[in-house]
């Protein structure tokens, strides 16, 4: 019967990056920066695999399925946060923030399941060199990539189905620069603490579940390789996995830092998550390209390519 007395809320207003005032301008440019080259450079990496036969094999099926979600994945809250660092307003709808919190989460969690399954090529390929083709075949290689799309929906439907049936009224300011799931539980005028609870658990779960194969994977993959005779087959076979070790370390450490932290404070957690969701998708296209020959000469080919085009 209370719930009555209550205006219902049908838009939350983004507050913004924490202590930043003051930055608009300046965080505008560098972040406007950054999602250019993101999408510039996902884009070409995909061009480049989706152009070069070479470049058919597993672990640049998964790469390409990476460009994808960085991509999606820095498009979900970077267009909004710019649009109110230019000045704009900062108001988002209700839907709006349902949507923002469901595809964060859909291509985070896709994400992760999918640097997972990347490790697990790596491992099939130095530790099983023989049987890779079979193992590893192009149907196994779809079921894996529909398996991290499907279990990355299932997740952010969970999540975001128990954030947004608990009621929202009166409270409609965010105290963040996206609709992230602590900062709009804050305004919930109901019992929190199962979507709390269930979130921080689910989140977690799949984290720690993700971390502990891609650890298992690679203590395996250390192993074979401390086995391998020659020096040059070692450094091949090490060469193999070093971006993608690159790549998690970009994607894991800043996450472990922030957690190892008793009491974070907003705006390091601020910065975490746009390492996360800018820094980190923009730096995947450099290391894959910078640390593989076999990229790195496909993607000179698609370079000459577009240059011709543009000078006739």
């Amino acid at each position: 019967m209370e719930m009555r007395n209550y205006t219902v809320v049908t838009e939350f207003i983004l507050l913004g990056i924490p202590e930043t005032e003051g930055l608009e301008t300046l965080l505008f440019v560098l972040f406007l920066s950054l999602y250019l080259c993101t999408l510039s450079g996902n884009v070409l990496i995909l061009m480049t695999i989706i152009s070069s036969s070479r470049l058919h094999t597993p672990m640049y099926f998964f790469l390409g399925n990476l460009s994808i979600f960085d991509m999606g994945f820095s498009s979900v809250t970077s267009p909004k946060m710019l649009f109110y660092l230019s000045g704009k307003t900062p108001v988002i709808s209700f839907q709006g923030c349902v949507t923002q919190l469901f595809f964060y989460h859909f291509l985070g969690c896709t994400e992760g399941f999918l640097y997972t399954v990347m490790a697990y090529d790596r491992f099939v390929a130095i530790c099983h060199p023989l049987r890779y083709t079979v193992i590893m075949n192009q149907r196994v290689c779809s079921i894996l990539a529909t398996s991290t799309w499907m279990c990355g929906c299932v997740h952010a439907i969970l999540l975001t189905s128990l954030t947004f049936q608990l009621p929202y009224c009166e409270l409609n300011q965010v105290g963040y620069y996206f609709c992230d799931i602590p900062a709009v539980l804050a305004l919930a005028c109901a019992d929190t603490s199962l979507a709390q609870w269930v979130s921080f658990t689910n989140v977690g779960l799949v984290s720690v579940i993700c971390l502990s194969v891609i650890l298992i994977s690679y203590t395996r993959i250390g192993i074979s390789i401390s086995r391998i005779r020659s020096t040059e087959g070692r450094q091949r076979a090490f060469s193999t996995c070093s971006a993608h070790l690159t790549a998690i370390l970009c994607v894991y450490g800043p996450i472990i830092i922030i957690y190892l932290q008793p009491t974070p404070s907003p705006l390091l957690g601020s910065v975490v998550q746009i390492l996360n969701n800018l820094v980190t998708p923009m730096l995947n296209p450099l290391i894959y390209s910078l640390r593989n020959k076999d990229v790195k000469c496909a993607l000179n080919k698609v370079l000459s390519k577009i240059r011709l085009a543009e000078n006739e």
